[in-house]
């Protein structure tokens, strides 16, 4: 069995590294012309915790991941307003949690995928083709790429989701907010940051900072905005957006780097009708995507492409892997999507009361026995047992 897999993301690499070892014949391709080196420091815990147990690479994962000795809100002079100690989260998860740079899980994903699946960079999907017990990737030079499954893992403005379902515009759901990601260099930023998480204790636009091993300075941002449409230069965006916020803001505005070098993008869910038709199945964000304000997206993605693998090992047709693996996992993605969405409010008030409410509930988070329902609070249900889930019968 072949499978091609547009996309070299997470969701993408998971599910090449987990079909190659099952014997398929696997394709990646990613637009990209390399490995992709921008992205923001993601919590990693939940299912995908148990998914990467699973195929063996949580010890890598561990290895390059992080231990944030704090979440802290500062004000603009650097004080500690509200915060968490992040060991209390993890305890409510039974360790089972560690901090990641995106670029860092993908080459985890890749070096599992490399050797069992071909990784084609450079490569752009431009349409889908579907027959009846096949489809195939339309390339950008107009050839095909014929598969017996074709995996959309191509995330948000997917292209093969495009080309089975429609314009995009019907299926994003825009959380009023715009992100973006870069790393800089600055060794007193560094310094004033140390082994802390740091976010703006601002309203409605905030700046995050954390410490990476090689003396760098990774940086998040995000900011409430209606617009649609993405900046020209997200450099100008940011410094125009962001150049009120204190303490090292203006260091990290300074010392932001070229546009191809900065992650930028509107903070978007997808949902649709069904996850596959045929032989396509959509997965990851191109699908399932729950934004940064739900906090798994990396989780689920891992965990998605696990579960989707296990399905297709065991069912009789692709087509009943296929639904067989909506019908387990779109109830856990779409407790997901629901906690992100009730917690936008929290994640960046829009008022100084939902600041101050923010602050008390970090201050009641400290109190004994309450770290748990913070926890429940933050990341929803657990969502189940992924092995339970493989193996549970229709």
């Amino acid at each position: 069995m072949r499978a091609v897999v547009c996309g070299a993301g997470i969701a993408g690499l998971a599910l090449a590294g987990c079909l190659g070892r099952k014997g398929w014949d696997v394709v990646v391709l990613e637009q990209s012309p390399r490995p992709r080196e921008q992205g923001y420091m993601m919590d990693f815990f939940g299912p995908g915790w148990d998914a990467a147990e699973a195929m063996g690479v949580l010890p890598a994962v561990r290895e390059l991941g992080y231990a944030v000795d704090r979440l802290s809100y500062v004000d603009d002079r650097g004080r500690d307003r509200a915060g968490l100690p992040v060991a209390r989260f993890a305890g409510a998860l039974d360790g089972r949690l560690t901090s990641v740079m995106r670029p860092d899980l993908e080459r985890v994903l890749r070096e599992h995928a490399e050797g069992v699946a071909e990784l084609r960079f450079g490569v752009r999907v431009t349409g889908v083709r579907t027959r009846p017990g096949a489809a195939a990737a339309v390339l950008d030079d107009g050839s095909d790429l014929d598969a017996d499954l074709l995996v959309g893992a191509d995330g948000i403005h997917s292209a093969v989701r495009r080309g089975v379902l429609g314009p995009e515009e019907q299926f994003r759901r825009g959380l009023g907010l715009h992100t973006a990601a870069y790393v800089f260099e600055d060794p007193e930023a560094y310094r004033q940051v140390g082994p802390r998480f740091c976010l703006t204790d601002s309203i409605d636009r905030a700046m995050g900072f954390y410490g990476l091993r090689d003396g760098r300075v990774a940086a998040f941002a995000v900011h409430r905005t209606d617009e649609v449409s993405l900046p020209a230069d997200p450099r100008a965006t940011l410094t125009e957006v962001h150049g009120a916020l204190g303490w090292i803001v203006p260091r990290a505005l300074a010392a932001c780097p070229a546009a191809d070098q900065v992650y930028y993008d509107q903070v978007l869910q997808v949902e649709v009708p069904r996850w596959s038709a045929g032989r396509t199945v959509l997965l990851g964000d191109s699908g399932q995507a729950v934004s940064l304000l739900g906090g798994q997206g990396a989780s689920l993605a891992v965990a998605g492409a696990w579960l989707l693998a296990e399905r297709l090992s065991r069912a009789a047709s692709v087509e009943e892997a296929l639904g067989s693996w909506e019908r387990r996992w779109r109830p856990v993605v779409a407790e997901k999507q629901r906690v992100a969405r009730d917690g936008a409010q929290w994640f960046l008030p829009a008022s100084r009361a939902r600041r101050w409410a923010r602050r008390l509930a970090l201050h009641l988070a400290a109190l004994p026995g309450l770290d748990a329902v913070v926890t429940r609070g933050v990341v929803g249900r657990a969502g189940g047992d992924i092995h339970a889930l493989a193996a549970r019968a229709d």
